[in-house]
C-alpha cells in the first residue's frame, strides 16, 4: 500500500479535531435548535395540541392552570439537573440549563412578536412534529437537551445503545396519552401524530456512532 505523501498527511486534521466544535458552533446550533422547538410549541399552543415529556406536562398544567407554559416549563425541569449532572457530566447539564431557560423566554416573547390567524391542527401537528424532531436533533449533536425525559433518552442511548427515538416515543406517548383526562379527543389524536412524527425523526436521525461531536 502506498505511503500517503508527507503534504497530504500534514494536511489533513486528526478525526477528533475535524469533529470538534467550537463555542461559536455550539452557540448557534443551541439557539438555532431551541428556537425550532419554539416555534414548534407556538403552533401546538394556538392549535391546542400537546406534546410529550416535561413540556407536555407543562402544557397541560397551563391549559387547566392558566399560568404561562414558560413558567412551568422552567420550573417543572428543575429536578431533572442533579440526575443529568450525576449521568451526563457538566457540560451538559449547564448546555441543557442555558436551553431550557432560552426556551422559557422564548415561548413567553413570542405571543408579543408572531400569531397565526388560522391554523389547521393536522398542518400543526406535522410541522410542529418535525420542527420539534430537528430542534432537538441540533441540541442532541451538541450534547445538550431540553430536560426532561430528553436527558432520560440520551442517557439510554449513550450508556446502553437505546435508540433516543424510541424511548422518547414510549414516554411522550403516555404523556399524550395522559391528556385524555383534560383535552378533546380529537386534539389528543393529533398530538400523538406530531409525536410520532418527531420521534420518527429522531429514530431514523439519530443513531449511535452516526455524527459524534465534542
Amino acid at each position: 500500500m502506498p505511503e500517503t505523501p508527507p503534504s497530504a498527511r500534514d494536511a489533513a486534521p486528526p478525526a477528533s479535531a475535524a469533529l470538534r466544535h467550537g463555542a461559536f458552533e455550539d452557540a448557534q446550533a443551541l439557539f438555532a435548535g431551541t428556537l425550532f422547538v419554539a416555534m414548534a410549541l407556538m403552533l401546538f399552543n394556538q392549535a391546542g395540541l400537546l406534546v410529550g415529556g416535561t413540556a407536555g406536562v407543562a402544557f397541560l398544567l397551563h391549559y387547566v392552570t392558566g399560568i404561562s407554559f414558560g413558567k412551568l416549563f422552567f420550573a417543572i425541569n428543575l429536578p431533572f439537573y442533579g440526575f443529568a449532572w450525576s449521568r451526563m457530566g457538566r457540560e451538559f447539564t449547564l448546555k441543557t440549563f442555558a436551553c431550557v431557560a432560552l426556551l422559557s423566554m422564548l415561548t413567553e416573547l413570542f405571543p408579543h412578536v408572531m400569531h397565526v390567524d388560522y391554523l389547521n391542527p393536522l398542518f400543526a401537528s406535522v410541522l410542529g412534529g418535525l420542527l420539534l424532531g430537528t430542534g432537538c436533533l441540533f441540541l442532541a449533536r451538541h450534547r445538550s437537551s431540553l430536560g426532561g425525559a430528553t436527558v432520560v433518552s440520551l442517557y439510554l442511548q449513550a450508556r446502553h445503545g437505546m435508540r433516543a427515538g424510541k424511548v422518547q416515543m414510549v414516554i411522550d406517548g403516555a404523556v399524550v396519552l395522559l391528556a385524555l383526562f383534560a383535552v378533546p379527543v380529537e386534539r389528543v389524536a393529533y398530538s400523538v401524530l406530531a409525536v410520532l412524527v418527531m420521534s420518527g425523526f429522531l429514530w431514523i436521525s439519530h443513531r449511535p456512532g452516526r455524527y459524534v461531536g465534542h
